[in-house]
């Protein structure tokens, strides 16, 4: 497609709110998503080390 502006290119046609309102709906669910698994995974790790610390506890 040729655009004869930036204001044309980013009006996609009468199409750029979807446009662009799709790619930040998307850009800002990968960024949530991918807090969410950092989060989860320190939990997780969290969670497996006060499970070892409680079975050296109990071995001794």
């Amino acid at each position: 497609m040729n655009w004869g502006s930036t204001s044309e290119f980013f009006a996609m046609g009468g199409y750029g709110l979807y446009v662009w309102g799709s790619f930040g709906v998307t850009a800002l669910t990968l960024l949530i998503e991918t807090l969410l698994v950092r989060k989860r995974f320190s939990d997780t790790r969290r969670a497996l080390r006060r499970e070892l610390a409680a079975d050296r506890e109990n071995q001794e």
